[in-house]
């Protein structure tokens, strides 16, 4: 294993506003009901992406399964005919527009899989005892993260299978594949943040972050000399409720090394890539950064996105809602071939609810 070692300061963060465009709320469809959320989104084309969520969610009701579908003009929430279950949906991936998959949670706790052939969503049949917490596709793969028995589980799409694969030692939260044989893993273990890189036949793990309780969920390989991997930093102590700082560490073929970004606390959710395979926006939920000295508060929102030109990064603010508050979760995604991104997650609502937030960049 590999200990992190080093820091890297790219903290030269430009001016948002020379830059015309920022990013803009969409709503979301009239029939959507109060205290709904949205966990992920796929894109496959400026016309053709998924959200997926939960509906009507009080707060002792489990809510409905939310499917949402945009049509190049607006979100449209689609019918899941025979699908009758209360709980939500967590995660959604695919391969292609006819090969889409949805990962969810009855209220029972039972497992539901989903797929979309084209046509339409049905249920899939998982292999017994898993639980899939996400599927992640790419490089014509689908797997899932999942568990099975009580210890982490990771299934790869095998013909009209699901297999078993390895797991790397500790948790894997998030994956990034670029081929069955080529596949990167953002994680936590007993020492602290890990990525770890399967070949095909067995996993190799690197600490990059060594600090108790750092952790990494989002990972993206642009190259095999440019991989980074997001999440938070280690911590130790403090009082409930305490900031946490983001981390971002980037892999330069030799070494890990931990990249500085222009905000002082808050969770690294989710890396999008660029229509060329680049990193292109990272993004921060609950960004926070210290204010002036003896300013009150002491602390002063951050930048909810950072966009990356290959030097530095550029800071953006997520739009103000009216009637709603700022973003929980900030899960960002690309459009395939365009530079168009969207973000999707759940905001706080009025009165101590919440709501489900769409945002895009174009």
């Amino acid at each position: 294993m590999t200990v992190v070692a080093g820091m890297t300061d790219m903290t030269g963060m430009a001016s948002a506003a020379a830059d015309p465009r920022s990013w803009e709320h969409v709503p979301v469809p009239a029939e959507v009901r109060p205290q709904a959320a949205l966990n992920e989104a796929v894109a496959f084309g400026p016309d053709r992406a998924w959200a997926v969520g939960a509906d009507a969610v009080g707060r002792e009701a489990p809510g409905f399964p939310l499917m949402l579908r945009w049509d190049g003009t607006a979100w449209q929430r689609q019918d899941l005919p025979g699908i009758r279950w209360q709980g939500e949906l967590l995660s959604v991936a695919g391969t292609s527009p006819h090969a889409v998959w949805a990962v969810g949670r009855d209220s029972a706790g039972g497992a539901r899989l989903l797929r979309y052939d084209g046509k339409a969503w049905n249920e899939s049949r998982l292999p017994s005892g898993v639980v899939p917490t996400k599927a992640v596709a790419g490089g014509g793969e689908t797997w899932l993260i999942g568990s099975r028995g009580g210890a982490q589980a990771l299934l790869r799409r095998d013909g009209s299978g699901w297999q078993d694969v390895p797991v790397p030692p500790g948790s894997v939260y998030g994956l990034h594949i670029l081929a069955a044989d080529d596949v990167w893993a953002a994680g936590a273990g007993v020492p602290g943040a890990t990525v770890s890189h399967w070949d095909g036949q067995a996993w190799q793990q690197t600490v990059v972050d060594g600090f108790p309780r750092s952790a990494v969920g989002s990972v993206l390989a642009v190259s095999p000399t440019e991989v980074w991997a997001g999440g938070t930093a280690g911590f130790v102590g403090g009082p409930p409720g305490r900031p946490i700082p983001p981390l971002l560490v980037r892999f330069d073929g030799q070494t890990w090394n931990t990249v500085s970004v222009p905000t002082d606390f808050g969770s690294v959710e989710s890396l999008a890539a660029t229509a060329s395979g680049s990193l292109g926006w990272v993004s921060v939920a609950r960004s926070q950064k210290w204010g002036p000295p003896g300013s009150t508060p002491p602390l002063v929102p951050g930048p909810d996105f950072l966009a990356w030109n290959g030097q530095s990064f550029t800071g953006y603010g997520e739009p103000a809602v009216a009637g709603e508050g700022e973003s929980w979760t900030l899960r960002a995604t690309t459009v395939p071939g365009t530079e168009t991104v969207w973000s999707v997650g759940r905001a706080d609502g009025p009165e101590g609810t919440f709501a489900p937030r769409i945002l895009r960049f174009d």
